[in-house]
């Protein structure tokens, strides 16, 4: 202990109120600085060399690039670090990000790298702040670590907040929006369009108002024309839209070609259903809104009130003891 404090000692002597926490940072960037040559260096891969070996590679570089439609991923070389290494963990974060809109392959290793950025971004912000404030003044530890650690964590936390907030806005707008595409699609059965033909035409009319919906949709006829099976498609959509609405219209549909019956009258049924609790949505909205409004009528409308009630009185009173005082 005596020797920890003659170094934190000598460290503040020398570089100031700031000098235990510089040298730790210090320390770090010097780890991260050794560490890094080991952690960016590529592995050999084998199945690329094998490749490389097929007949046809050597040819000429214009071969590989005709048949090479994407791009590079510049962030691949960093996957094991940006990716989670458990299956399980990989396919939840990439059917969260799916579900908030974000269908590219390298989504999740893009949403790591933006956490990593932004709180080294912040971590340095709050830094430079932190010591603008310690050479204008006294500052306590505490308050440092604040002032450099706080920014950091909301950098980190930002991306996970933004993309909730898509998640919550994009389910919202295929629940707002099912009902009508339902309705659509009943007309469109009834008229004698097939199932698929149905889907077309609502992702089709419904990509003004609900392009979400309208995209779940086009994903869902562009999965059929390339030969998957109907039933699979249906519930890929309702695993990746995460809203019970749709899956319950997807378990409808199953059993519909599964028992025989008419999808039609299976349609019909459901789309009735997804009225009546648009309306109870509805309905539950409106009632809330006068317990919400309580707040907001006490804080602006009480006061004023007892302001022009109880005012005049209180100036009278006031004024009279004045009086009488002055006597």
């Amino acid at each position: 202990m005596e020797m920890l404090a003659s170094i934190n000692t000598m460290l503040v002597e020398r570089l100031g109120p700031l000098g235990p926490l510089i040298a730790v940072g210090m320390l770090g960037m010097l780890l991260i600085l050794i560490a890094l040559p080991t952690f960016l260096k590529k592995r050999r891969d084998r199945f690329a060399e094998l490749k490389s070996l097929q007949p046809g590679q050597g040819n000429g570089s214009k071969d590989r690039v005709l048949r090479r439609n994407e791009k590079a991923d510049k962030l691949e070389r960093f996957a094991q670090f940006l990716e989670p290494t458990k299956q399980d963990e990989l396919s939840a974060a990439r059917l969260k990000l799916l579900r908030a809109g974000y269908s590219a392959k390298n989504s999740v290793r893009m949403f790591h790298a933006i956490q990593f950025i932004l709180a080294l971004t912040f971590l340095a912000l709050g830094a430079i702040f932190a010591l603008v404030q310690s050479a204008n003044g006294e500052v306590t530890g505490q308050t440092l670590v604040m002032y450099t650690l706080f920014p950091a964590f909301a950098g980190y936390y930002l991306p996970t907040y933004w993309v909730n907030k898509r998640l919550n806005k994009r389910q919202t707008e295929i629940i707002e929006g099912f009902p009508d595409a339902l309705d659509m699609m009943l007309v469109c059965v009834e008229a004698g369009r097939s199932l698929d033909q149905s889907l077309i035409r609502v992702g089709k009319e419904s990509r003004a108002g609900y392009p979400a919906l309208a995209d779940e949709f086009d994903m869902v006829t562009q999965e059929t024309k390339a030969g998957k099976e109907r039933i699979k498609v249906l519930k890929d959509m309702a695993e990746r839209v995460g809203v019970p609405d749709v899956a319950s219209f997807v378990t409808t549909l199953v059993q519909s070609a599964t028992f025989g019956t008419s999808v039609a009258d299976a349609l019909r049924v459901y789309s009735a259903d997804m009225r009546d609790k648009r309306i109870m949505r509805a309905e539950e909205k409106a009632n809330m809104l006068p317990t919400k409004l309580t707040l907001g009528t006490m804080m602006f409308t009480v006061p004023p009130l007892l302001i022009i009630l109880i005012g005049p009185s209180i100036y009278g009173i006031a004024t009279t003891l004045g009086e009488l005082a002055g006597r």
